[in-house]
């Protein structure tokens, strides 16, 4: 039986630890992710955040060796029999299933600190999708834009408009205050739209090498 990429061009791919049975997550593979896990032996995935073919373990080196590939009736799932290399969760936790529905609480705690391995714009970039996706009763201020667009917007702008001051006529230390304050803003925006800062990451490579007049020149083409 053979996937029909055509019809299905991207099929949800289960990662199962080989030896326990634990499924550990849950991701996303097209044609390329799928022959690339096929000739390498590790898992690669299509992330649909980043719109891109990643392995697992890219950045943090945890990786999933392939021990078994096995495709369900109708063709269209995947489960991944792997050997784990640290913990299968970006958060640090060894399982992404890790919150009780019926229970209300997290039923696994994070084995390994990730902040370091992924950077802060990653790391602050899902807490603001944690805040979005949580029913949170204490205050938050990334709750707060995130629930009213018109303030979320406004201060976007505002930090703007404050690096602007900053730059032209104070400290080399408030520029980098003010700066902080636009780029966090900006991420709870991107969170907003679900865009993950890994494509403005493409972006900016994909201009390497192209002048501003070109680059402006193509977006209206």
């Amino acid at each position: 039986m053979q996937i029909n990429w055509q019809k299905i061009p991207l099929i949800p791919a289960i990662a199962q630890d080989s030896e326990t049975n634990e499924i550990l997550m849950l991701a996303y593979m097209n044609e390329e992710a799928y022959d690339l896990t096929l000739s390498t032996g590790y898992a690669h995935y299509f992330s649909r955040s980043k719109q891109r073919i990643w392995k697992k373990g890219e950045s943090s080196n945890h990786t999933q060796e392939i021990h078994d590939i096995l495709l369900d009736c109708d063709a269209d799932t995947l489960v991944l029999k792997i050997k784990q290399n640290g913990v299968a969760c970006h958060t640090g936790t060894k399982s992404c299933f890790f919150t009780s529905v019926t229970q209300k609480k997290r039923v696994l705690e994070k084995e390994v600190d990730t902040d370091a391995m992924y950077g802060v714009i990653d790391t602050l970039y899902h807490t603001v999708l944690e805040r979005k996706n949580a029913n949170e009763t204490k205050k938050s201020w990334t709750k707060k834009l995130l629930n009213d667009k018109e303030l979320m917007l406004s201060k976007i702008r505002e930090e703007a408009d404050e690096v602007c001051v900053a730059i032209n006529e104070e400290s080399d230390e408030q520029v980098i205050y003010e700066s902080a304050d636009l780029l966090y803003h900006t991420l709870v925006g991107l969170g907003y739209r679900d865009i993950s800062p890994d494509r403005v990451k493409q972006e900016l490579a994909r201009r390497f090498g192209m002048s501003g007049i070109t680059e402006k020149e193509s977006r209206s083409q």
